[in-house]
């Protein structure tokens, strides 16, 4: 085969893959665009739904917020409500929290459930608070972190609801209903809250997560899912399945 042809083969070959590439990109941009539409349209109308929606923790200050976020931990928000009503009457600082006896820190905590577990984490998140932060809980993920008892989700929402940063926090509720809307599948909090935060504008990230929540606490429920009272039935995959 002379030199000619083999240069027209070649340039041939590289125009097909380009137009293959350049189809494959318009697919994946149509297919993202529908996913931003298809978040930004869930969200609004679960806005019309639950217009009053808020953290149901009771908190005045970011380690208030922190230490509730804590006790949550396979707690109703009434249940912890009830204990933080007494218990931040004489304990709401970090430096409260590093004086009390850890016996009676557990004491106070006996109604939440994994009483012990839960004295532990909020002490040495007091402790840390009080020495590595200087008293003050940081607006940082990476610092929060830091925190015993502090992962993403709980770092997630003390940025969003005390600081009233663009976080977007995933727990139970929203990782069920991310799944059963299609919007991530994959099981991992990590993985829907960068699906999420790629989709959805950051300035709505905050709110979106506090809709999530009451749409999957009140609406969208573990076990018997109220499919007859959903407003967003038209996007729910797990319905289609069911069907």
């Amino acid at each position: 085969m002379d030199k000619k042809k083999t240069n027209e083969i070649i340039d041939t070959d590289k125009k097909k893959i380009s137009e293959i590439v350049d189809t494959d990109k318009k697919k994946i941009s149509e297919i993202v665009g529908m996913d931003k539409k298809k978040i930004s349209e869930i969200v609004d109308i679960l806005e019309n739904r639950f217009p009053n929606a808020r953290c149901e923790l009771n908190y005045q200050t970011p380690f208030e917020l922190l230490v509730a976020v804590i006790l949550s931990a396979q707690c109703t928000d009434k249940r912890v409500n009830a204990v933080t009503a007494e218990l931040f009457k004489k304990y709401s600082s970090p430096q409260d929290f590093c004086r009390i006896e850890i016996g009676e820190l557990e004491r106070l905590l006996y109604p939440v459930g994994f009483y012990r577990n839960k004295a532990a984490a909020v002490k040495a998140a007091a402790e840390m608070v009080s020495t590595r932060f200087s008293g003050v809980v940081p607006n940082e993920l990476d610092e929060l972190t830091q925190i015993p008892g502090v992962g993403r989700k709980t770092a997630n929402v003390i940025l969003s609801e005390a600081f009233h940063k663009n976080a977007f926090a995933v727990d139970t509720h929203v990782l069920r209903t991310a799944d059963r809307l299609g919007i991530d599948k994959s099981g991992d909090p990590v993985k829907v809250e960068k699906s999420v935060t790629g989709l959805l504008d950051e300035n709505r990230l905050g709110r979106a997560h506090i809709l999530f929540v009451f749409f999957g606490r009140y609406v969208c429920v573990a076990k018997k899912p109220k499919c007859g009272e959903c407003p967003v039935d038209r996007y729910c995959e797990y319905l289609k399945n069911a069907e």
